[in-house]
């Protein structure tokens, strides 16, 4: 549900953040992600590290989105199974040290959403991906800043992406599962036209 705030605006029926150059603020985002464990539990992690711009264009569909995602800031909460991810069998972070995501198009999908086409990098392969998109609202914090909110979701398949380590199980079916799927909470700070913005 959006909040209703004067710094919302309408556009061809759907709410809509103003324009302008908006910084993800790390401090209140997250980028989590869950994959099958042994066919019947789940492995819930998050990226530590990250960074990014949306640029919000007058019309919403012009708009796009740079992300960079620090690898080796996976997080499992377990440091042996992390030490893991990290290493040449997953996410080799020694030689790809950097996930990226670059917007191609966006456009309206259903009750409010938007659907986010772009490029995703992991481990040195670039694979085209959709994500879904809902714009949560605007607020102003204490500070005088003007913040949005966003919650992304999607799902990709590692093995896209040459990362394919598994291990049979006994009883059939794998260790670890090929869908990874992707929930991110975006809160971003719209930026001065000088670039900056008041500390917080």
């Amino acid at each position: 549900m959006t909040m209703n705030v004067a710094t919302t605006r309408t556009v061809a029926g759907r709410e809509v953040p103003p324009p302008g150059r908006w910084v993800i603020d790390p401090a209140h985002s997250h980028v989590d992600f869950v994959v099958r464990h042994m066919m019947i539990s789940k492995v819930r992690g998050r990226f530590r590290e990250f960074a990014g711009v949306i640029s919000i264009d007058e019309i919403p569909e012009k708009s796009s989105v740079e992300a960079t995602i620090a690898a080796a800031s996976i997080d499992t909460g377990d440091e042996e199974r992390d030490r893991h991810l990290r290493s040449a069998e997953f996410l080799d972070v020694e030689h790809h040290p950097e996930i990226t995501f670059r917007s191609a198009t966006i456009r309206a999908a259903d009750e409010d959403k938007w659907k986010l086409t772009g490029e995703l990098t992991i481990r040195g392969v670039t694979r085209p991906v959709t994500l879904l998109v809902e714009y949560c609202g605007t607020a102003v914090d204490p500070w005088g800043n003007t913040r949005a909110a966003f919650l992304v979701s999607g799902e990709i398949n590692r093995e896209d992406f040459a990362i394919t380590w598994n291990q049979a199980l006994e009883a059939g079916g794998f260790l670890v599962g090929k869908g990874v799927k992707v929930e991110v909470d975006v809160e971003a700070v719209l930026q001065n036209e000088d670039g900056g913005r008041e500390a917080s």
